[in-house]
């Protein structure tokens, strides 16, 4: 047997969308399960996301702390965005994510891992990135609103947020899977034998 997510899609016997946000929807299906029964699924439909674990020389995992409003919380997390334009490539998301939240850019880019958030309530997909080779972006640093105007960034050792992690004093997901993938990584092929930054994301098809 493949250990191996494929894709596959049931039969839909009808759909509607009862809420459509600003960035996200909320759809319903009626979908026909194995036995032949209808079941009515609610979930969140999502453009999709990118996140950088940007990693520097010291060893040091380059994190920003923002106010999380659903859960109340000032979450440590890696910069991170939505993929806004249909179709858009995530790598150029990514850059444009960690130029505009830390000012920083990176010159090696590697696919460290892909992930559903929340599968059973929400279709976003998330493609996290290691970025190495890092040094402070040219020209101004981009205008923060809403939640980012309160940012707090710094630079903390891998080792120290892989504690954070098993310790549950760090909760957001792109920081805690990132993390771990980061040293499944090291303890495997190693770094450079990551997918490379342009690597297929069938979740989220786009343009090179």
């Amino acid at each position: 047997m493949t250990i191996k997510d494929t894709p596959e899609e049931w039969e839909i016997r009808a759909t509607e969308t009862p809420f459509v946000g600003n960035k996200t929807s909320v759809r319903t299906d009626d979908v026909v399960m194995p036995d032949g029964s209808v079941v009515r699924r609610d979930y969140q439909v999502h453009p999709g996301s990118v996140a950088v674990l940007a990693l520097d020389d010291a060893d040091r995992v380059l994190v920003i702390r923002q106010y999380r409003h659903p859960v109340r919380q000032k979450l440590w997390e890696i910069p991170a965005g939505l993929l806004d334009v249909p179709g858009e490539n995530p790598l150029h998301a990514a850059q444009r994510e960690l130029y505009e939240e830390a000012h920083v850019k990176a010159e090696d880019w590697r696919v460290l891992t892909d992930v559903y958030t929340t599968p059973g309530g929400c279709d976003e997909a998330v493609r996290i990135f290691l970025a190495r080779g890092l040094s402070e972006a040219e020209g101004e640093r981009f205008e923060a609103e809403h939640e980012e105007t309160d940012l707090e960034i710094a630079r903390v050792p891998v080792e120290e947020l892989v504690r954070g992690v098993l310790a549950g004093d760090l909760h957001n997901n792109c920081l805690v899977v990132g993390v771990l993938a980061l040293l499944a990584a090291r303890q495997g092929a190693g770094l450079d034998a990551l997918r490379p930054a342009e690597a297929p994301w069938p979740a989220r098809p786009f343009e090179s």
